[in-house]
């Protein structure tokens, strides 16, 4: 099975940014605890703080790849166009949150993501990225 994640802006600075609602674990060594917990799983991973980036990546990956998790990060409340990405591909994708977006502030409560997603997995801390790895397996 290949699964790809992929994190958009400000994800890239994961333990060094806001450590009370992101923790302080950088992504590329928690990456790899999880290409460990899962070795009968082709991961990878692709991060942009660029909207356009983003959507040429699920374009890229979107018919080959069996699985993608998406964590467009703040794009998520703002981007029409990865909506639409994820609506034009055959893959299925799980949106992740660290946070629990909905305790947080109000714009952060809407998604053009969910509605053309397969599930939603958010404040479970970086283990929200295991679940959604997990729900593709089941």
């Amino acid at each position: 099975m290949k699964i790809s994640i992929i994190n958009g802006p400000n994800l890239n600075l994961l333990g060094q940014r806001e450590p009370g609602i992101y923790g302080n674990q950088p992504f590329e060594q928690f990456f790899t605890e999880l290409k460990s917990k899962f070795p009968q799983v082709e991961l990878n991973y692709f991060q942009s703080n660029i909207e356009g980036e983003l959507i040429d990546e699920i374009q890229r990956i979107g018919f080959s790849s069996d699985g993608i998790i998406l964590n467009a990060a703040a794009y998520t409340h703002t981007s029409v166009g990865l909506g639409d990405a994820i609506k034009a591909i055959e893959t299925a994708v799980i949106e992740v949150h660290i946070s629990n977006t909905f305790s947080r502030e109000d714009f952060r409560h809407t998604s053009y993501i969910t509605p053309n997603a397969k599930g939603l997995i958010l404040g479970f801390g970086l283990d929200s990225y295991r679940l959604a790895i997990e729900s593709f397996l089941k």
